[in-house]
């Protein structure tokens, strides 16, 4: 695993998105998660990625048992403010008085005195990013957190942001099947030397090819209430991940080191972060580093899956609203 840079944070080439260990997908195991976890340590990953609302909370709770031995050798990074856990309906929450009190919170539960990367984790609309921001350099300030970070936020926001204090990473969904934001917010952090840290590279879980059909998803799964994962949207992408499979399997990969290797080469600016909680994912995953596109491979890939390429919104309609705020 070779390391790479973040703005001014050093980190792995991958990391680890723990969101699945307690959230959002079923069938999560504790004891497995922990496998997983030193798994991806031994495979080189450093940058570990969770947030206050994944769970709620118990996601940073099943992290803090893990970190007591392993703390010194990760990067943590964690977020707040998709919605409020004080002020019930309140989403997303970037008051600057909310800001401390949500970072203590995290530190509190992840049993650590310090987050390397602490991310706003939805932009509040009803707050001028300048007063959100202002209250996390505080953070930055007090020592309480090492660099800042956005998410799901647009190139005016960022901007706005980074004038405030440096914004290190911005996080926001990036894959085969998401590309959206090539068009203007990926350029804006390129200009600012902002890193990118892409979460759902594998289209949660599609760009694996393993999922064929809404029954393949258990019961209790939130992807069961995706619009890419309904009716004829799911066809259509389904075709999309067959072309995908294909083109892997003419080179020896899987679909989703193909996947993966396509977002690592598209800037080593980038870390990918894609879920897992099994120890056989996290080895396959990082595989992927080591698979050479050729030009004709990307040449390949941007005719199967260019920008705009996957049907449905990657969001229930009300959760779109804060994507790029």
């Amino acid at each position: 695993m070779h390391r790479t840079t973040l703005s001014t944070m050093s980190t792995s080439a991958l990391g680890l998105g723990c969101m699945g260990m307690t959230f959002a997908y079923a069938g999560a195991d504790h004891d497995r998660s922990l496998r997983t976890l030193d798994r991806a340590l031994e495979e080189g990953i450093t940058l570990l990625d969770t947030a206050d609302i994944y769970g709620p909370r118990t996601n940073e709770e099943l992290l803090s048992g893990w970190l007591v031995d392993h703390r010194h050798e990760v990067e943590l990074a964690t977020k707040f403010g998709a919605y409020s856990l004080e002020v019930e309906g309140r989403s997303p929450d970037g008051r600057p008085e909310y800001v401390g009190r949500a970072c203590d919170a995290s530190l509190s539960r992840l049993g650590t005195d310090v987050i390397d990367l602490y991310y706003l984790h939805r932009v509040d609309p009803l707050v001028p990013i300048e007063e959100t921001v202002g209250a996390m350099a505080e953070l930055v300030t007090a020592g309480k957190v090492r660099h800042l970070g956005l998410s799901e936020a647009s190139a005016d926001t960022i901007r706005r942001a980074h004038a405030v204090h440096p914004i290190t990473a911005l996080q926001t969904e990036y894959s085969l099947w998401t590309r959206d934001i090539e068009a203007d917010i990926l350029p804006a952090i390129r200009e600012l030397g902002i890193g990118l840290v892409a979460y759902s590279p594998l289209g949660r879980g599609m760009l694996t090819g393993t999922i064929t059909a809404v029954d393949d998803l258990a019961e209790g799964d939130w992807r069961r209430t995706n619009p890419r994962f309904q009716g004829d949207n799911l066809q259509h992408n389904l075709d999309l991940v067959k072309a995908v499979t294909a083109l892997a399997e003419e080179k020896g990969v899987t679909p989703a080191q193909l996947a993966l290797a396509w977002v690592a080469a598209q800037g080593e600016d980038i870390v990918a972060i894609p879920g897992t909680t099994r120890p056989e994912r996290v080895s396959e995953n990082v595989a992927a580093l080591d698979v050479q596109l050729t030009g004709g491979d990307l040449a390949a890939l941007d005719r199967i899956a260019p920008l705009g390429a996957a049907a449905g919104g990657r969001y229930p309609e009300g959760a779109m609203r804060v994507l790029n705020g």
